[in-house]
């Protein structure tokens, strides 16, 4: 715990400084898990704040204060997937009214960038996180949670409110959905035409 059990209490009880010692103890490390889990730079501010402010006007369905940390981690995984969910309709809001030409273009952007960013990070973990957004939004928080932030199968059952065999079976399932991208992945590059030195003095 970063903080005391009974800041904890005073910031439940409606303390207004005892609660605003909470938020600057954990701010970091909400920022981080964010971070982690949506992927997007310029909308960590945002959504930690939507997380803080869910914290606040749901304190008092704390049932005990030991509980906080993976409460709050259970705030901070709901409004990520909150995020994730709008963000994706939104895309396909958008990509309804477009015409062909402009998904054509859209498409190609999206692939320009992702080339970039592949440039720019290492090789290992840029195939991590391309694989993992092939896979549903909750497989890839459940294996961001465990496999990055470090949390074991007890913080998990405490955030999804769920059994130990129940997280372990949600772990192994995210983790073969992982497995069959990759096996895809690899399947699709095996399967690429080779250029011959022909070809490729031709497009140099």
């Amino acid at each position: 715990m970063l903080v005391d059990l009974d800041l904890i209490r005073r910031a439940q009880a409606g303390d207004a400084a005892a609660f605003n010692g909470v938020v600057t103890a954990y701010r970091r490390r909400i920022l981080g898990t964010v971070a982690r889990l949506i992927g997007r730079p310029e909308d960590v501010e945002d959504v930690a704040q939507e997380v803080f402010v869910r914290l606040y006007f749901s304190f008092d369905q704390l049932r005990a204060p030991e509980g906080f940390e993976p409460w709050l981690y259970r705030l901070s995984v709901n409004a990520a997937l909150d995020y994730l969910r709008k963000k994706r309709r939104r895309k396909e809001s958008r990509m309804a009214d477009m015409t062909p030409e402009q998904v054509t273009l859209a498409d190609a952007r999206a692939g320009t960038h992702a080339s970039h960013e592949s440039n720019e990070r290492a090789k290992t973990r840029e195939l991590m996180e391309s694989l993992l957004r092939e896979v549903s939004d909750d497989d890839r928080t459940l294996l961001m949670l465990k496999e990055v932030e470090g949390l074991s199968i007890r913080d998990l059952e405490n955030i999804y409110q769920v059994k130990e065999n129940a997280i372990k079976v949600r772990l192994f399932r995210a983790r073969q959905r992982v497995l069959k991208a990759f096996a895809r992945r690899q399947s699709a590059l095996e399967h690429e035409p080779v250029k011959t030195d022909k070809e490729h003095g031709a497009n140099a």
